[in-house]
């Protein structure tokens, strides 16, 4: 089973991603909000290409699933 989230990206600092969970804006957000009311992802990517991804202000779904051992 995976689950599913909707963040947000905040800041973008040299290779520093700080991502935070959405609360407004549509009404997808608002249901995102309601099963997900707070948190916040960082991250230092050093990969240069998957940087460029990431914007200040866009919005990105998480996925979380399960990794086999």
């Amino acid at each position: 089973m995976s689950v599913r989230a909707k963040f947000r990206c905040v800041q973008k600092e040299g290779n520093n991603l700080r991502l935070e969970v959405v609360i407004s804006g549509s009404e997808e957000n608002k249901d995102f909000w309601k099963y997900t009311p707070a948190g916040q992802i960082q991250m230092s990517v050093d990969n240069e290409k998957a940087q460029e991804q990431f914007e200040v202000g866009k919005e990105y779904y998480v996925d979380f699933t399960p990794a086999n051992e």
